[in-house]
């Protein structure tokens, strides 16, 4: 694989600030680098409060495409800071934590998946865009879960296609756009694990409540759901929707935002099927404001990449952009 990333520096902790004085030393640092942070809606709370713009993988690569910050601070997992450098090359993008991975990515070596185009050498290749740049570079299309369908149906009718990694959104996309898929079988370990019986019991206790999910979701789970949709569909449902309480099938780092935008409505959680509290992911919330300030402070971690490997992977998110409009 011909990605690499310069090395984190070792933690200058010396000087870290107290806790209720990192949202102004982060601000100052970055005023004085001339950066703009940009954060997932799976964040922790703290992160999103700070930063300059908060979306999901479609608004934020659009965001990363036209920003005209020096440095590029991308509070996420790993994947979309290398899709902010793809598509920014002469910018500094830094991630507070290089081991923010997503399993998506991890459950798609470029190798096997090489090996995979191969055995369907006549389909155009369609992938999620949570998966590593050297996946990007195989691809013909990106997408995301708030364009996939609408990507999809756009693409030549006698053309087969080629979904990968996520085959659960892969199934909703065959489902909503009428196209059959040929699927890679990743998932992804929060939303592949909420419990259905929990969800039951939510929705009896609460009997007026939507069921909102993401497309990521199983299909069992998919069936009971009011309302499916990206992350940012889901918050704009919870905006729209005439209902005042969602049992909420994604990630919980969304509730943060659907609470300051709707504070009178009510919104649960749905345990996880080993009956752990919440799914929040794992990776996602290696970010911490102190690793924030770190990162700003030492200008590291930094993603670079290989000229060739960039080019080959923006044209496939250049061209999910240009459908996109």
């Amino acid at each position: 694989m011909v990605f690499t990333q310069v090395p984190p520096q070792p933690p200058t902790t010396r000087g870290l600030p107290a806790c209720h004085e990192l949202p102004a030393a982060i601000g100052a640092l970055r005023r004085q680098r001339k950066a703009v942070i940009l954060a997932h809606y799976y964040q922790e709370d703290a992160i999103q409060d700070i930063a300059d713009f908060i979306g999901d993988s479609l608004e934020l690569s659009r965001k990363a495409a036209s920003t005209d910050a020096e440095v590029i601070v991308f509070c996420g997992v790993h994947f979309m800071a290398e899709t902010a450098k793809i598509l920014n090359p002469s910018k500094t993008v830094l991630v507070p934590d290089l081991e923010a991975g997503c399993s998506l990515a991890d459950d798609c070596p470029s190798e096997a998946f090489a090996a995979f185009r191969a055995d369907h050498p006549d389909h155009t290749v369609v992938s999620y865009i949570n998966c590593s740049a050297a996946v990007k570079a195989q691809s013909d299309l990106i997408c995301t879960s708030s364009n996939a369908v609408q990507l999809v149906q756009q693409l030549p009718v006698d053309r087969p296609i080629l979904f990968a990694p996520d085959q659960n959104l892969g199934r909703w996309v065959a489902r909503q756009s009428g196209r059959e898929l040929t699927l890679w079988p990743g998932s992804c370990i929060v939303h592949d694990t909420f419990s259905e019986q929990a969800l039951l019991q939510l929705s009896q206790e609460h009997p007026g409540a939507e069921v909102i999910a993401h497309p990521e979701c199983q299909q069992h789970l998919l069936d009971l759901a009011d309302f499916i949709g990206s992350t940012s569909k889901l918050l704009q449902r919870a905006e729209q929707s005439s209902a005042t309480s969602f049992i909420v099938l994604t990630e919980p780092g969304i509730l943060h935002q659907m609470r300051l935008r709707v504070p009178h409505k009510q919104f649960f959680e749905v345990p996880g099927a080993d009956g752990c509290s919440c799914n929040a992911c794992p990776y996602m919330r290696l970010n911490t404001l102190e690793k924030l300030w770190q990162c700003l402070h030492d200008m590291a971690p930094e993603i670079v990449m290989d000229e060739e490997l960039r080019l080959k992977a923006l044209g496939p998110i250049e061209r999910m952009l240009a459908m996109s409009r």
